[in-house]
């Protein structure tokens, strides 16, 4: 048990500074914000002078308050990239007599010291036996309100990016008023090299990073649709990133597309997203495509755009006609015209069919998703407050709509046959949104874990999705900020609830994802897009999640997958009726205390499987036992002939019917009408010590099922409870 260090730093007007240590986590339960596998800091304390400053490795960053008050923490904040894990970690603050209230029931609070390091706020509670810890990582706080004190204290109210709410009662005000101004510089770095990323175990040098980046190649996902081909190729127009800074620096384009054509259009599109591949199907050769929203203005039209299309049409040589699919809502389509923005034209391109989908943008859902939490926050709501404040809030009416987007490109390309382009404004939300869901439903690759790693990391990560502003990574400007990424995770989450057997992963990978998304403590999610990524130098300084992810795909494993299934096959057609979609509340209520069950039926499935494994194991463990000691028990049987036993004692059941491992234990075989019995012994001392090592094999006592592998048939009587109905019937 890894034992946590903390050297306080109370710099105090009077009494010298003092250290404390909190004892080691014997028996300790721990509920963390990340995972409960994967969780690190790095931190270092100051000592000298408090006005000195420091420097600490490749970054600094350092919190004075002042110290006008008695006993309060000075917290002199700074990090070094040790690489240390949380346990063995130096805490730089602390704040005792803190009470948590519990969310539902404000009167069950909990007190404890409240500890401030350069990574984490640690929570401990002290309570007698016991010993409970909430961890909460700065990069994962989203808000902070310090309400108005009472007579109790100073109540500060912390709202976090994975849903999660704590509200910290304060002794003192001006205790409050410094944990409050230290969690916000700390929970909003300025610059990219403050992230966690960049401190999470850093000692580890490039060779043994790059594996864990080298686990997915999107070049492989591209040659098993069968790219390149005599239809499309690999170009290489955009290395350096010098047509568009915000693609990726390799990109799939219509074999006829010269680079002059692809130029052209770019010059012709939004921040130069020209169109470019994101899916082929290799079966009908129909394509997903997509870009940003033309520069078209009221009349405006450019020929080498309209050549890049014909060269997309043309590319799909069953269809005569393509679809141009903008997700947009029409009005606001409009709009950007008077921009000089806006939409195709149909009749400056041949054979194209226009389509509206009607998504929201970033701003709408934003608000969207902050209505529907504050009615998951409500403290008792009633059934109609509840549902009709969902129903406000609009949000599974947003998820409805990119799923409703998502199903017709989907069928445009299986049943049709079609080609599709697909772009929103600047092709980086909505877009990657709606490429993103129509690839979950036509390709069973994308609907397993590896698959889904591929599907985020070429549409998302790859195609420059504003990671950095959307999830309010650094910094910024708060209307950049939307929930974008949680909008597609949930939609693949209703595709799960509606075809449990199509998908390889459960809820909990998508959480974990969700999680690791904002926590910033892998690279995978920081920067904007591509260029900014390779300029960080990502891939020599921090790790990659999906590896991490692969390492520990036994958590995330769905038991109910069965790829033969029919369902596991081919294009998905969901329902969006609306009494299809439900509430997820295991992503936003997954905190709440008391709620809903911690065991999912997904949980005890699996613990099911795992315990139906053990038990074959065990018994082909048995079988094995039992045909080693048949064996030793024909070569030690005299060959003299023995007096035949007629005593009832001497017999049993046919061999037929094999004995079980307790009746091995004694050292002896009873007779069988089939073989006269005989006086011998059989184990030896370390024979019988395997067998009672396989007797006192028990189950696994988490998965909450009882061991009934070492019952034997003949000692039924002998265990059964005398109290159950087939005891009274056996004594009757």
């Amino acid at each position: 048990m890894l034992s946590l260090l903390a050297d306080l730093m109370l710099l105090n007007v009077g009494p010298p500074a003092h250290t404390k240590k909190v004892p080691k986590r014997s028996g300790m339960r721990r509920q963390e914000v990340l995972l409960q596998k994967d969780c690190h800091l790095t931190g270092d304390t100051i000592s000298g002078d408090p006005g000195k400053k420091e420097t600490t490795g490749c970054f600094q960053r350092r919190v004075v308050l002042d110290a006008s008050s008695v006993r309060k923490p000075r917290l002199l904040l700074s990090e070094k990239k040790y690489g240390t894990h949380l346990a063995d970690a130096w805490i730089n603050g602390t704040v005792d007599n803190v009470r948590l209230l519990d969310r539902i029931s404000p009167r069950r609070s909990r007190v404890g010291t409240l500890y401030l390091t350069a990574t984490h706020t640690i929570f401990v509670e002290n309570e007698a036996g016991v010993r409970n810890e909430t961890w909460v990582l700065h990069s994962l706080v989203c808000s902070l309100e310090k309400q108005a004190a009472t007579a109790s204290g100073s109540s500060l109210l912390i709202h976090c990016k994975n849903f999660q709410v704590l509200n910290f009662v304060i002794p003192r005000e001006r205790e409050c008023h410094d944990v409050h101004l230290s969690l916000q510089r700390l929970s909003q770095p300025e610059r990219p090299d403050e992230l966690y990323c960049f401190s999470y175990k850093p000692n580890i040098d490039a060779e043994e990073r790059r594996p864990e980046w080298d686990f997915l190649d999107l070049r492989a996902d591209y040659r098993r649709m069968g790219l390149p081909n005599s239809l499309w190729k690999l170009s290489s127009v955009n290395q350096h990133y010098k047509v568009s800074d915000t693609y990726p620096a390799d990109l799939f384009v219509p074999e006829s597309a010269t680079p002059p054509v692809i130029v052209g259009s770019s010059k012709f599109r939004s921040r130069g997203r020209f169109p470019t591949l994101s899916y082929y199907s290799k079966e009908n050769h129909a394509a997903i495509c997509r870009s940003s929203q033309p520069l078209s203005g009221f009349s405006a039209r450019c020929l080498e755009d309209e050549q890049m299309l014909e060269a997309i049409l043309r590319s799909n040589p069953h269809s005569d006609f393509m679809y141009v699919v903008d997700t947009r809502p029409k009005l606001n389509a409009i709009a950007n015209r008077a921009a000089g923005k806006g939409y195709e034209n149909e009749d400056n391109y041949s054979n194209i069919k226009f389509q509206f989908i009607g998504i929201e943008n970033i701003h709408v859902m934003r608000n969207s998703q902050q209505k529907m939490m504050e009615v998951c926050e409500l403290r008792s709501p009633s059934m109609s407050d509840f549902l009709e404040g969902l129903e406000s809030s609009g949000w599974l009416k947003h998820i409805k709509a990119v799923l409703d987007a998502g199903i017709f490109i989907a069928k445009a390309v299986a049943e049709e046959g079609v080609s599709v382009l697909v772009h929103c404004s600047d092709g980086w939300d909505r877009t990657t949104q709606v490429c993103s869901v129509a690839c979950v439903l036509l390709d069973p690759h994308y609907r397993t874990l590896r698959g889904l790693m591929v599907l985020i990391e070429k549409d998302w990560i790859s195609f420059g999705h504003k990671f950095s502003h959307r999830c309010n990574h650094l910094q910024g400007d708060p209307k950049e900020v939307s929930p974008v990424i949680d909008q597609f995770l949930e939609c693949v989450w209703q595709l799960m609830e509606q075809f449990p057997c199509a998908f390889e992963f459960n809820a909990r990978f998508l959480i974990t994802i969700h999680s690791h998304i904002y926590s910033c403590q892998y690279g995978n999610f920081i920067g904007n897009n591509q260029r900014e990524r390779t300029e960080l130098g990502l891939r020599e300084k921090t790790h990659s999640l999906w590896s991490y992810l692969w390492m520990n795909r036994a958590d995330y494993i769905n038991p109910l997958y069965r790829p033969d299934h029919s369902q596991t096959q081919g294009l998905l057609r969901p329902s969006t009726a609306p009494y299809c979609f439900k509430f997820w509340r295991a992503l936003y209520n997954r905190f709440d205390r008391g709620m809903h069950p911690r065991q999912s039926v997904e949980d005890y499935l699996s613990a099911i499987q795992e315990e139906t494994q053990q038990l074959k194991e065990q018994l082909a463990s048995h079988k094995q036992k039992i045909a080693q000691l048949e064996q030793e028990q024909e070569w030690s049987v005299p060959q003299k002939a023995v007096p035949f036993d007629k005593s009832p004692t001497g017999w049993t059941f046919c061999n037929d019917m094999a004995n079980t491992p307790q009746d091995y234990t004694g050292g002896f075989f009873t007779s069988s009408p089939c073989q006269p019995r005989a006086p011998i012994t059989l184990q030896t001392e370390e024979s019988n010590k395997t067998s009672k090592s396989i007797l006192s094999n028990g189950s696994d006592q988490e998965s909450g099922i009882a061991d009934v592998s070492c019952r034997s048939p003949l000692s039924e009587d002998s265990t059964r409870d005398p109290d159950s109905d087939e005891a009274a019937y056996s004594a009757s």
